[in-house]
């Protein structure tokens, strides 16, 4: 039987990609597009109108109000996006009996400053910012009222479409800071997982077949600071910038960000799936697909 899924936040970045991947496998899933122009997640009504009118089967959310510095002076408008309007769409789907897959982020981690090993699905989260509290209101409203759910948790986010709350991403950012000749300062006391949404989104489409509902880590393999993965860019793309290192203090960054919350795929494994590549194997593609090498 084919089955209808329904794609919010369909023309940012992982939503133009997770478009792709299921229009890939037609003969199993109509996919119907929503983008946040046309459907403000915050409307219940509207929202409640229209997944009742397209009966889908599955529901994926990858809409979020995610400008990290911006959340610390918008509280409201970031627990509304992020935790009350996410709350909304798992008790509609519950209501449609429709399944409900959301992205959210490691920014749920950072609280414990002597993290050295990476997080693993039963870890307590303990945010360090807006964003990160927001974004872990919306996993406990989306496990309290919404139980045929996946709750997919990634980092670092880069992709072809680039984001749009962002104009564009990290590397774009970079490559054309390196164009412009200007000295590059990068933090390097923040470890991460670099995840390409090509790579996210082909995971949520096997994750989403399984029929195993619960929480999931899903970033790619191996990690670095925002420095090394700087030094990576500039390498691959054989771009030669002044390049130095500082500290997140340094930056002036209005929002404290985690020190440490990579993330382990420990539980994919366990219901068959593979973990995604190495970062450095899927931004050497992502530079490829941009015409960067």
């Amino acid at each position: 039987m084919v089955k209808t899924v329904v794609i919010i936040g369909a023309d940012g970045q992982l939503g133009s990609d997770l478009v792709q991947s299921f229009s890939s496998l037609s003969d199993q899933f109509t996919m119907v597009p929503f983008i946040e122009e046309a459907v403000d997640i915050r409307d219940y009504e509207r929202i409640q109108e229209k997944l009742t009118e397209c009966k889908p089967d599955i529901v994926i959310n990858t809409a979020a109000y995610h400008r990290t510095d911006e959340c610390e002076d918008n509280p409201e408008k970031t627990f509304l996006v992020n935790a009350v309007a996410v709350n909304n769409l798992g008790v509609v789907c519950r209501h449609i009996g429709a399944d409900f897959a959301h992205v959210s982020t490691d920014y749920v981690f950072g609280k414990d400053q002597n993290r050295k090993t990476p997080y693993l699905e039963d870890d307590i989260p303990g945010p360090v910012n807006v964003y990160g509290f927001s974004k872990l209101a919306g996993e406990y409203f989306v496990r309290e009222n919404c139980p045929k759910s996946y709750l997919i948790r990634t980092s670092g986010l880069f992709g072809v479409a680039g984001s749009m709350g962002k104009g564009g991403n990290f590397i774009e950012t970079m490559i054309k800071l390196a164009k412009s000749g200007n000295p590059i300062r990068v933090v390097d006391d923040q470890r991460l997982a670099p995840t390409f949404t090509h790579d996210l989104a082909n995971k949520i489409c096997e994750l989403i077949q399984t029929g195993q509902y619960g929480l999931y880590h899903i970033a790619n393999n191996q990690d670095c600071t925002w420095f090394e993965y700087s030094s990576a860019i500039f390498e691959l793309t054989g771009l030669t910038p002044k390049l130095s290192r500082i500290t997140t203090d340094e930056s002036g960054a209005k929002a404290r960000r985690p020190e440490y919350s990579v993330l382990s795929s420990k539980k994919l494994p366990g219901i068959g799936l593979e973990i995604c590549r190495p970062w450095k194997a899927a931004l050497e593609d992502y530079l490829k697909q941009k015409g960067h090498i």
